[in-house]
C-alpha cells in the first residue's frame, strides 16, 4: 500500500482547476454531472482512507475495544507514519462525521418546514405566498412545487413570469436537488471539495437557465428575467436548504444567455484542452477510488491474518 494509501486525501486539491474548466467550456447539464460524481467519489475515498488510518489510531490506544491482534507489528507496517496518520485520522473522521451530520439534519429540517408552511395553500403546481419581498425557489416533494411571492411577480411582466417558471420548473425536472446535497455533503466531506460545491451551485443554475431559454424559445427573454429577478430580489432572504437552488453569479449568468448556446455534446473531444481536462478528472476519481479500493482490501487482508480464529 505504501503512501499511496494518501492519494484519496491529496488529489482533491485538483478540485479548483478541474470546476473552473468544467465551467467555462462544458455544457451546464454535462458540467454538472461529472462535477458531483467526482466530488461524491473522492468524498468518499477521502474519507474511506481516513477510516483506514483510524483502525490503525484507534488499535494502538489503551483499552481499545479491537481485537488485541490488531495492534500487531503487521497491521501498522500496512500503513506508513502510523502513529501520526492513524491518531491525526481520529478526530478528523469525527469532524467529518458530525458536519456531514449537521448539513443533512439541516436539510430534512428547512425542507420540512417549507412543506409544512404550504401547507395551508392550495395544492397545485405553483403555490404563490402573499408576501412583498421578492423571491421564488423550487420545492421538492412528493409534489414539486414552485414557490414565488407577490413581490417577485408584481416585478416581472407577462413573458418575464413564464421564463421564471420555466427555470424553476426546470430545476425540479432535472432533480437539480440531489446535485446540490451531494456537493454540499461532498464538501463538508472534505473542505478542499468547497470549489466543486460552488461550481455545482453555478452550473445547476445554468442547465435551468439554459432548459428555460429552450422552453420559452427567447435566451434574451431568459436572461432579462433573471437579470431583473436579481435586482428586484437584492438583499432578500435566500434559501438555507441545501437542495434548493441559489442564485448565483448573475452576471456572468446572464452574459452566457446573451452569447451563443453551449454545445448540447454530451462529453469533449478527447484530444483539446477541455477533452483532456475532463478525462483527467473522471481519472484522477478513478485512481482516487482504486487507491482506496486496494487499501482497504490490504488492510482487511493484514487484519485477517492477524487476527486468530
Amino acid at each position: 500500500m505504501g503512501v499511496f494509501v494518501f492519494l484519496p486525501l491529496v488529489l482533491p486539491l485538483t478540485a479548483w482547476p478541474m470546476a473552473r474548466l468544467a465551467e467555462q467550456h462544458l455544457h451546464p447539464r454535462t458540467a454538472t454531472w461529472l462535477l458531483t460524481v467526482v466530488a461524491a467519489v473522492l468524498a468518499v475515498c477521502s474519507t474511506l482512507c481516513l477510516a483506514l488510518l483510524m483502525v490503525v489510531g484507534t488499535a494502538q490506544l489503551p483499552g481499545n475495544p479491537l481485537p488485541d491482534a490488531w495492534s500487531d507489528p503487521e497491521v501498522r507496517k500496512a500503513l506508513p507514519y502510523d502513529e501520526v496518520a492513524g491518531r491525526a485520522a481520529i478526530p478528523a473522521l469525527a469532524a467529518v462525521v458530525v458536519a456531514c451530520g449537521r448539513t443533512a439534519w439541516r436539510h430534512h429540517r428547512v425542507r420540512r418546514r417549507a412543506a409544512k408552511a404550504l401547507a395551508e395553500l392550495p395544492d397545485r403546481p405553483v403555490a404563490v405566498l402573499p408576501d412583498d419581498t421578492p423571491y421564488a425557489y423550487a420545492l421538492p416533494g412528493r409534489r414539486d412545487r414552485v414557490v414565488v411571492t407577490t413581490g417577485l411577480l408584481a416585478a416581472l411582466n407577462g413573458a418575464e413570469r413564464r421564463a421564471l417558471f420555466a427555470h424553476e420548473r426546470a430545476h425540479l425536472a432535472g432533480r437539480h436537488h440531489r446535485f446540490l446535497l451531494a456537493a454540499r455533503l461532498a464538501a463538508r466531506a472534505n473542505p478542499f471539495l468547497r470549489p466543486l460545491w460552488t461550481a455545482v451551485a453555478y452550473t445547476t443554475e445554468r442547465w435551468a437557465d439554459e432548459d428555460a431559454a429552450t422552453r420559452v424559445g427567447s435566451r434574451r427573454l431568459v436572461a432579462r428575467a433573471v437579470g431583473k429577478a436579481a435586482l428586484v430580489s437584492r438583499g432578500a432572504p435566500s434559501a438555507t436548504l441545501a437542495g434548493f437552488a441559489v442564485a448565483g453569479p448573475v452576471p456572468r449568468r446572464v452574459a452566457a444567455l446573451l452569447g451563443p448556446a453551449p454545445s448540447t455534446r454530451l462529453w469533449p473531444p478527447v484530444f483539446t484542452a477541455v477533452g483532456l481536462a475532463a478525462w483527467g478528472a473522471a481519472a484522477g476519481a478513478t485512481a482516487s477510488a482504486l487507491s482506496s479500493a486496494n487499501a482497504a482490501v490490504s488492510l482487511f487482508l493484514v487484519l485477517k491474518a492477524a487476527t486468530p480464529l
